[in-house]
C-alpha cells in the first residue's frame, strides 16, 4: 500500500461551510468543489450541495461531501483525526481556532509520552487528536 489513508468526511448540507472553516483553521486550499446539479444529478433539495470537495495543506488531504436529501449523517466519535505538528505555536494556533465553538475532550498540555497534546470536537462533530512531539 503507498501513501497515507485519505479521511472522507460527510455532512448534512454545511460540507462547504465546515471545510471553509478548516481552511481557517490550518491554511490550505479546497479544491475539486461539486454539487450534485454539477454532476448531472437531479436531486430536488441537492442543487447545492456538495457530492465531492478536497481538502489540502500539505501532507494532510480530507475529502467531504454532504449527504444526499434523505440521508443524515450521525455526528459520533467513531473516528478522530490525528494530527501532528511541527511548533509549538502551530498546534496552538489550530487548537484556539478549533476549541472556540467546538467542545474541548482534553486541554491542550503537555504529556507524558514527551508531546504537547489536545482533543478537540469541532463545530462539524468531527474529532481531532492534535499532537506536537517536542
Amino acid at each position: 500500500m503507498k501513501g497515507q489513508a485519505v479521511p472522507y468526511l460527510m455532512f448534512n448540507g454545511n460540507c462547504l461551510e465546515a471545510l471553509e472553516f478548516y481552511k481557517t483553521a490550518f491554511g490550505g486550499e479546497i479544491s475539486h468543489v461539486q454539487t450534485y446539479e454539477q454532476a448531472g444529478y437531479k436531486i430536488p433539495g441537492a442543487e447545492n450541495l456538495l457530492i465531492h470537495a478536497r481538502f489540502q495543506k500539505d501532507d494532510l488531504s480530507i475529502m467531504a461531501s454532504d449527504a444526499s436529501p434523505g440521508s443524515s449523517i450521525v455526528a459520533g466519535n467513531q473516528i478522530s483525526l490525528v494530527l501532528d505538528f511541527e511548533s509549538e505555536e502551530e498546534i496552538q494556533s489550530v487548537y484556539d481556532v478549533l476549541s472556540k465553538n467546538g467542545a474541548v475532550q482534553m486541554e491542550l498540555q503537555d504529556t507524558f509520552w514527551g508531546a504537547k497534546y489536545g482533543k478537540v470536537k469541532d463545530d462539524y462533530g468531527v474529532i481531532w487528536d492534535l499532537n506536537y512531539q517536542k
